[in-house]
């Protein structure tokens, strides 16, 4: 155990040394419309999960983190446009998306899910996808696993901007429901004055993606290395644990 611990911490020293060698700053991607993974507080500053992973991270790599609000959509064009040098906004790693960009380890893990008014005919199953109109935010995988595999079924996709243009929508009856990530629906929307009458309708989803990790150029292969030296210490210290305590009565690497 001491062994690979001395390993661990030589190699996080050494990509550190490399990262900072480089630049002094990391520009992040974030979409702050997702609680309690990205959001903002009243001050306007930006506060959640994916934000305080992110700050821990650079302070271990002896960066500073430099947080850039785009739509969710225009993360990767602004990736490869050099625009930001990394996307942490709960972003899947999914085979489509490694094609274009290279992914760090993974941060965490969640089932997706659709909400609905209570006592919506969505709760009857798949067969009631006929003629419903499904909200999904745009670029995301919710968007691409619902056009995959339920316009087959009958169901109308409508893409938005924003997460919270999908929740107005469903709140004022434009969308019969919305296919999102589980804790984000809950925690988000469910659990907020916003979310009452709506709920969980169906299984939980499993979209084929390894979790969600930090988005990077292709050749970048030198900073994923620095950050997932970072990561591995973070679950193997703790700091992991006590960031995640801060949101989430679970654990939400999901092992």
């Amino acid at each position: 155990m001491k062994l690979s611990l001395m390993i661990l911490t030589a190699a996080l020293t050494f990509s550190c040394g490399v990262f900072a060698a480089e630049s002094g700053t990391l520009r992040l991607g974030i979409d702050p419309s997702y609680p309690p993974m990205d959001s903002k507080a009243p001050d306007g500053s930006l506060k959640g999960f994916d934000v305080d992973l992110g700050n821990e991270i650079c302070r271990r790599i002896q960066a500073r983190c430099q947080w850039v609000e785009l739509e969710f959509s225009g993360m990767i064009p602004a990736l490869q446009a050099r625009k930001i040098d990394a996307i942490l906004s709960s972003m899947a790693i999914t085979q489509k998306r490694e094609q274009q960009i290279l992914f760090t380890s993974k941060l965490f893990q969640f089932k997706s899910r659709l909400i609905a008014r209570q006592g919506s005919p969505l709760a009857a199953g798949l067969q009631a996808l006929s003629g419903k109109q499904i909200g999904v935010q745009s670029g995301t995988q919710f968007e691409g696993y619902a056009l995959t595999n339920w316009v087959p079924l009958g169901a109308h996709v409508v893409a938005y901007k924003s997460q919270d243009e999908v929740f107005a929508d469903l709140q004022n009856g434009r969308l019969d429901g919305a296919l999102l990530g589980s804790v984000e629906a809950d925690f988000g929307f469910l659990r907020t004055p916003a979310g009452r009458g709506f709920a969980f309708v169906g299984e939980p989803l499993s979209m084929g993606d390894r979790g969600t990790g930090i988005g990077l150029r292709k050749d970048e292969t030198a900073i994923q290395a620095s950050i997932n030296a970072a990561i591995a210490a973070m679950l193997k210290d703790g700091t992991y644990a006590q960031i995640a305590k801060k949101y989430f009565d679970f654990d939400p690497y999901g092992n």
